[in-house]
């Protein structure tokens, strides 16, 4: 198991990308460093009758300047998310990461980088991780013309976008935007809805290629307390002896060959 741990991150700014979803920047002491693409962080409210934390994918990693990057989307009024959204410069928020199982990167094999709704922003890092080690085509999904993120996965590689309403690119699903393009690959690493993640699934194996895919969207309190995450997968896990994985740990990446989707 990799090593986490529990700090106080002081905002270093955020910032409002339309739709309900915010980018926050954190400065961290030990997190940023041992974190990798695919990974998340479980953000404490302050607000005491809030006793689970909320988990929130990574979608930067600046080792360097030893910042996380969090884009996430408000989820209503009176949530873990709302009270985060009104974070400013130099608030403090408390944290445990980081946390699951990240993406594994195949080098040399062409990829498919593929995100869909709010599993987007987990695969921006993994976009800069993947650049220096094979070739890939960037596969986005949108509601409409919000797309956020877009102009710095088009700095990263060719990216192509599928919306709900067609208001940008090929109207339909990432598996229209692929088929219209005519793009192919060796390997998909996936984050999105678990509709897409199915699709997916189905299309690689009908492809015969690799498929990894982040399950974070059925995660909730992402600490492995509230078994809302389990999942069905191949093998029987070692602890409870059946088949079943919780996300958060054994996750949220998995083969999709593994898991039932």
């Amino acid at each position: 198991m990799a090593e986490k741990f529990e700090e106080i991150a002081v905002v270093v700014d955020q910032s409002s990308l339309g739709n309900g979803i915010y980018d926050l920047t954190l400065k961290t002491d030990k997190i940023a460093k041992a974190a990798r693409a695919g990974q998340f962080v479980s953000v404490y409210s302050n607000d005491k009758s809030k006793l689970l934390p909320r988990p929130i994918s990574l979608c930067g990693i600046n080792r360097d300047e030893d910042t996380i990057r969090l884009v996430y989307r408000v989820t209503g009024e009176g949530t873990g998310t709302e009270e985060f959204s009104k974070l400013v410069m130099g608030d403090k928020v408390r944290l445990l990461g980081p946390l699951g199982n990240g993406f594994t990167v195949q080098p040399g094999k062409k990829a498919f980088l593929i995100g869909g709704g709010i599993g987007v922003p987990p695969m921006l890092q993994l976009a800069k991780d993947i650049n220096a080690v094979c070739d890939m085509n960037i596969v986005m999904g949108y509601r409409d013309e919000n797309t956020f993120l877009l102009d710095e996965f088009k700095e990263q590689a060719a990216s192509f976008v599928a919306t709900e309403d067609g208001s940008v690119g090929t109207k339909g699903n990432v598996i229209d935007a692929i088929k219209e393009n005519a793009l192919e690959a060796d390997v998909i690493y996936a984050c999105g809805p678990m509709p897409m993640l199915r699709a997916l699934k189905a299309y690689a194996a009908e492809h015969d290629m690799d498929c990894f895919v982040s399950m974070e969207e059925r995660m909730a309190c992402g600490i492995g307390a509230c078994l809302a995450c389990v999942c069905k997968t191949k093998d029987k896990d070692a602890h409870s002896n059946v088949n079943n994985k919780r996300i958060c740990k054994e996750g949220p990446v998995f083969d999709a060959k593994e898991v039932e989707l």
